[in-house]
């Protein structure tokens, strides 16, 4: 178990790897999935033998609103149909967290519950907001899970110019399921989870 790292060292490394893939340009991304609510691409990740997806997709309402949403809170547990507990294990400042949280089987149990401990920032980025999270290998493993790890992610919303109560919402996500998993069926559930954050994020905001 190690100790918990600085946070503010790691958090500029977080928010600047962020910031660099939001600028790779278009023809490194192939599409993965598309729906109503948002398009996801991917593109082979540096970090891992996996991949480094991104999603967008525009979502109506105010910035601030949707990001409360996102990042650890008392929302994300209410309405992400993949997170099964969430809780935050330690507070740097308001804007930085460690939490400890279980996702849901996927694809038939194939992918069997997993436990993931994150640190989590949140920054102003343009006229937007960036939350941003990478894991840790920190805490004791909860029996019955196996602990996954998220490379750096993050998302980045920013207000539509013409429509400052729409936001285009784009995520950078490179989970490492970790496990004896079929790499077809890893795939399979990360474009599909990606989709489904959107579309249950949407119905989360209009209530």
């Amino acid at each position: 178990m190690d100790l918990l790292p600085d946070s503010a060292p790691l958090a500029t490394k977080l928010q600047n790897t962020l910031i660099q893939y939001h600028s790779i340009g278009d023809s490194e991304w192939r599409i993965a999935k598309k729906t109503k609510d948002a398009t996801v691409w991917r593109k082979p990740s540096e970090e891992f033998n996996g991949y480094l997806y991104k999603a967008q997709g525009v979502v109506e309402d105010v910035t601030n609103r949707i990001v409360d949403h996102i990042r650890p809170g008392p929302y994300r547990l209410d309405w992400d149909s993949l997170m099964t507990t969430m809780d935050i294990i330690e507070t740097f400042e308001e804007n930085c967290c460690v939490m400890r949280y279980t996702t849901a089987g996927q694809l038939w149990n194939i992918i069997a519950p997993r436990e993931f401990v994150d640190f989590s920032y949140t920054t102003s980025y343009e006229d937007g907001l960036l939350t941003c999270g990478i894991s840790l290998d920190y805490g004791e493993m909860r029996p019955n899970f196996v602990r996954g790890f998220n490379h750096p992610c993050g998302w980045f919303c920013i207000p539509l110019k013409d429509y400052s109560s729409h936001s285009l919402l784009t995520g950078y996500i490179q989970t490492e399921l970790r496990g004896m998993l079929p790499q077809s069926a890893v795939d399979t559930a990360m474009a599909s989870t990606l989709t489904n954050f959107y579309s249950d994020l949407k119905k989360a905001l209009k209530t």
